[in-house]
Formats: C-alpha cells, structure tokens, sequence
C-alpha cells in the first residue's frame, strides 16, 4: 500500500478503490481501529454506488506515523478537564481531522464526501466544522458529539473498552472476544472477531498510541456548539444494538445538525457487520447524490 508524506510531516498509510473519475469519499477508521478492518463486501458496495473511496491509517497506528514516547494518562486528561483545568495532550481530534484533509490535498482531490465510524465519526465532525469549504457531504457511524449527557457506554462496554491489551498475540487475539458486548448480537461471530484481531495484530501491534488516540477524544471535548453551525448535507447512522456508543449519542448528533438524516439500523451494534454491507453502501450512496445536486 502507498504512504503519503504530508507536508505536516505526518506519513499517512492509504489506499484507494474505484475510479479516481467518480466522486471522492474519505473513509476514516476509529478508535485503534487500522484500515484493514473495512470489509471488502462494503467497499465493493461503494464503489459499485459510483464512489471513489479512500482509506487511510489514522496516525499512532497501523503503519502511519507513531508519536513515540509522548506519555499520557487519558484519565487524567479527562479528570483534568472536569476539574476546568487546562490540558496538555500530543495532539487533538482537530489534529487528526486535518490528517485526511492534508492526504486529500497529496491525491489532488479539492472535495470530497467524508464518513467515519466510532472514534472516526467524531473526527470527520471535525473535519465538516473546521474545513467545511472541503465538504460535500458527511457520514457520521457509530458516533456521538462529545456531549457526556448522551452516548455512554454500557458498564460492560466501557470496562471492556477500558482494559489493558494483552501483549502475547494468542492472548490478544482471545481478547478480542471481549467486544461481543458491543457488536451486532444477530451477526457476531467469534472466528470473525478473532481473526480481525490477528490481522491487526500481525500487521502492527503498537498499543502506546491507543492511550493518545483516546487522550484526543477527550481533550477535543463537546462539539455540540459548533455542530449546530453546520450547513452540511448530513447522514447519522447509528446501530440499535450499540452497548460501546449508545444510539442517544446518533440521535443527539443528528438533532445538532440542521436537515441531518437519520438513520436507525436494526441488528446492527458498534460494528459494520457484512450482512448489513448493501444497507450501509445504498445509504451513503444514496446520500452522496443527493448532497451533490
């Protein structure tokens, strides 16, 4: 796969599918999550709706660039917030935001529809409230507006969420089992899940950068606000059975957003699971033409 070398400094691991003739979507991964994970199932159905799709490894993981050494504690950064105090973290969600625009420019694409998942939904939030020039359409999965009145995670999510990673592969990969709490009940599969785990293992295990990807998630804060400025055609697509990011945090998002859509996906949990892939695809598909014309 190419890597791009952002005149930021920053390398971004990317690939691309269909024809770089057709509309540009930018397709961002969240939370430790590499790019690896899309299925192929759902980026078929994309291109097959007349896209162009892009996908990249956010930094501190896969194989982009890694901020070695910048220790920090994501619950002292949040307890630090509560408190009202001032917060010192490597870098934002507005940081990686501009990530994807930045890889954007180095493929020559002026525009573009964007869509993220999770941790990925904020950042394209980000991306609509400060590059809006750049947007044609946006696509927020699975995600919330950094509002903690909506959106929390059940107990069992968030102690799942919250527990160290093995560092022996078998008993990563074992433990990969523990997202069942939050993934589609209807389509859960372990073999899947163990095996989604392997790949990401095996390509690159870098755990140091999971304790910064959630200090930006919380140092980034409410987007609420600026959300409710927004003048984006916008799509909010969020699982009925999420236990990780609860619905309340879709529907918040799309009652921010003025003439947002949303979209509530029965048998669908904090996960894009393939069965669903032609329900997901027609969706932004469907809401890319609409925002194009």
């Amino acid at each position: 796969m190419p890597r791009a070398a952002l005149e930021s400094g920053i390398e971004l691991e990317y690939t691309t599918f269909g024809d770089s003739g057709n509309p540009s979507l930018l397709l961002v991964n969240g939370y430790t999550s590499q790019m690896i994970v899309w299925e192929q199932e759902f980026l078929d159905g994309l291109v097959a709706q007349g896209l162009h799709v892009v996908i990249y490894d956010n930094r501190d993981v896969g194989l982009s660039t890694k901020f070695d050494g910048q220790l920090v504690d994501p619950m002292q950064v949040l307890q630090s917030l509560m408190a009202g105090e001032q917060v010192d973290v490597p870098y934002t969600l507005s940081d990686m935001a501009a990530d994807g625009m930045d890889l954007l420019s180095y493929l020559g694409i002026d525009r573009a529809h964007i869509a993220g998942v999770s941790m990925g939904g904020m950042i394209v939030q980000m991306m609509a409230i400060e590059h809006p020039a750049r947007i044609i359409s946006l696509t927020s999965i699975m995600s919330s507006p950094g509002d903690p009145k909506v959106g929390q995670p059940s107990a069992e999510a968030r102690a799942a969420l919250l527990a160290p990673p093995a560092i022996e592969r078998e008993a990563y990969i074992d433990e990969a089992t523990r997202a069942r709490v939050w993934l589609s009940r209807k389509y859960y599969s372990e073999e899947a899940t163990k095996n989604r785990s392997a790949r990401q293992f095996d390509r690159v295990f870098y755990p140091e950068g999971f304790t910064r990807q959630l200090a930006a998630i919380y140092a980034t804060g409410d987007r609420s606000d600026r959300l409710r400025a927004l003048d984006v055609p916008t799509l909010v697509m969020h699982g009925r059975d999420d236990q990780l990011i609860t619905p309340s945090g879709g529907e918040r998002t799309a009652e921010l957003i003025a003439g947002a859509n949303y979209l509530l996906v029965s048998d669908m949990g904090h996960d894009l699971p393939v069965p669903l892939a032609p329900v997901f695809a027609e969706a932004i598909g469907g809401h890319t033409r609409t925002a194009a014309h």
